[in-house]
């Protein structure tokens, strides 16, 4: 099916394209396009202009600050965060899950901001910047503001993103002495949408002889409900626990908390939920038994 008649701007900068929203309310930021598209050719949303962001060199960059703060480019494809030597060394989860995004075409092309901005509660990178307590970085006619990842999603396909502003870039936290991710999902097929995901970020410290230790912090998040969800009852029961799988697995029973998934032809809510602490199970175990924890 063809494209609906519409204009296209590719603004040079930033600035423009802030002012090209700004000007025209009814219109779609255009990155890899991968889902807005085909949205699109299905006539699911209606704008009245695109604006192409996905060439401005200011959104496709990757630097470090003096804190260890890592600022990623909304516009960088799921291949160059992957491939990025600061994002493998820094957090290497997040270039990890990256890089095993669908498939070769899609890395190609997908956006950091894409996948973020969309609100997909299927989407990859959600509850693994919730889990990593992100900050998201905005533009808009009254300026620029940062906005914490655990406030962003406000529903399926709903951001706190107000009329007019572009998000420019995602600020990753620099990991702790003892600090490590995981990332779990489940799905369908290797290219499909994800049944349950899960990530956590935990600190294990005073490991004994034999590689265990006591779990001092955790966040931990689920995916694939309405929007990504902390996990409060869970992270408490691990915190001040051994960072043994018996210890992780007692606490994991506890996830689920504020997860309400849609029941489809994939699977009832209930297999979502019980997969999700499965994932969640997983998503500790893998943080807190990695050897830069």
């Amino acid at each position: 099916m063809l494209l609906p008649e519409l204009e296209y701007i590719r603004p040079a900068t930033v600035a423009e394209a802030i002012d090209a929203l700004a000007a025209e309310r009814n219109a779609r930021v255009l990155a890899g396009g991968q889902t807005l598209l085909n949205a699109l050719k299905l006539r699911i949303v209606h704008p009245a202009a695109l604006v192409d962001v996905s060439r401005l060199e200011e959104l496709r960059q990757v630097a470090e600050e003096p804190d260890g703060t890592l600022r990623l480019g909304a516009a960088l494809t799921y291949d160059e965060l992957a491939g990025n030597a600061l994002v493998r060394e820094r957090h290497a989860v997040t270039a990890a899950m990256t890089s095993r995004i669908v498939d070769r075409q899609v890395r190609a092309r997908g956006t950091l901001g894409g996948n973020v901005c969309l609100g997909d509660p299927t989407s990859n990178f959600p509850p693994l910047l919730v889990a990593l307590d992100a900050r998201l970085v905005v533009q808009g006619p009254a300026g620029t503001r940062e906005i914490a990842a655990e406030q962003f999603y406000l529903a399926p396909y709903m951001t706190a993103l107000e009329p007019g502003e572009l998000l420019t870039e995602v600020l990753l936290p620099p990991l702790a002495d003892g600090e490590a991710v995981g990332y779990e999902s489940l799905q369908v097929g290797i290219d499909s949408w994800a049944l349950a995901r899960a990530s956590a970020l935990v600190r294990v410290q005073s490991r004994d002889g034999n590689g265990s230790g006591t779990i001092t912090a955790a966040r931990v998040a689920l995916g694939c409900g309405p929007v990504p969800v902390r996990q409060p009852a869970m992270e408490a029961a691990l915190i001040g626990g051994p960072a043994t799988r018996d210890a992780i697995a007692a606490a994991a029973k506890l996830a689920g908390e504020a997860f309400d998934p849609p029941a489809d032809v994939h699977a009832t809510a209930q297999y979502r939920t019980a997969m999700a602490r499965v994932m969640a199970r997983r998503a500790v175990i893998s943080a807190a038994t990695t050897k830069e924890a």
